[in-house]
């Protein structure tokens, strides 16, 4: 077993998948994957499951219906937790997130409790987004700092590494959000509770096979989690504990 687990929802994603997981496992630093799959209706969940069966460093959950982005990571972290991995990722399985980025990701946690890959630090990296998706994504984060105080430049990414021990220090099953915002609720449940979080630059491509999950009930959740989060936080736009 690797120490670092890399977990891959997927919802329909039978043209990425292999390719994913072979990407994955030519990497210069071994890792372990772990699929999550939400009651796929293309094959997906087959697919995952013979993976599986040709390599051990591939595993599968199924969950009996989608469940959410959310649920889907919350199952993997329990699962990782479980299997006692020291550094567990998220990451998208449709390549807008690029596996090459990994080692620069388990560089930069050496020195941090989550590492979070921006798509904004130091300049704008996002490759056939149209403008309306892109203002959405900037606008968002300007959002989330104005309530939150977050001072991270990409709080709703979803290519991230986190370490044990701030996964194990979150209650899980608390965790309230389930879409997009899902990202911004769990980096600032550590942010708030003083763990050290790190931004490394990644560049983002836009997906070419399949079609992306993003809704108006998840950007509704969104703009309204904020402020549950800015209240959880007894009002404050900065952490309540220090590390």
């Amino acid at each position: 077993m690797n120490q670092t687990l890399i977990i891959v929802p997927t919802v329909n994603e039978r043209e990425n998948l292999p390719r994913m997981a072979a990407k994955l496992l030519s990497l210069p630093v071994g890792v372990d994957v772990l699929v999550v799959d939400g009651n796929s209706s293309d094959g997906t969940g087959k697919i995952a499951d013979d993976l599986a069966a040709k390599h051990p460093q591939i595993h599968v959950l199924h969950e009996a219906k989608k469940n959410g982005l959310g649920r889907a990571y919350i199952s993997g972290f329990k699962w990782a937790l479980e299997k006692n991995y020291d550094f567990i990722f998220e990451m998208d399985c449709d390549f807008s997130h690029d596996p090459d980025e990994i080692p620069n990701f388990l560089k930069a946690v050496q020195q941090a409790d989550l590492v979070i890959g921006s798509r904004y630090s130091g300049g704008v990296r996002v490759l056939n987004w149209p403008l309306k998706r892109l203002m959405l994504s900037r606008c968002a984060g300007i959002y989330v700092w104005l309530i939150t105080g977050l001072p991270f430049t990409d709080p709703t990414g979803g290519y991230k590494c986190f370490r044990r021990r701030a996964l194990q220090a979150i209650q899980l099953d608390a965790v309230k959000s389930n879409g997009y915002s899902f990202q911004i609720e769990m980096t600032h449940r550590l942010w708030r509770d003083g763990f050290h979080i790190g931004e490394v630059p990644i560049t983002f491509t836009e997906r070419v096979e399949g079609s992306s999950k993003l809704s108006r009930g998840i950007v509704t959740e969104a703009f309204w989690m904020v402020w549950w989060l800015w209240l959880q936080n007894g009002l404050r736009r900065w952490p309540r504990k220090k590390k």
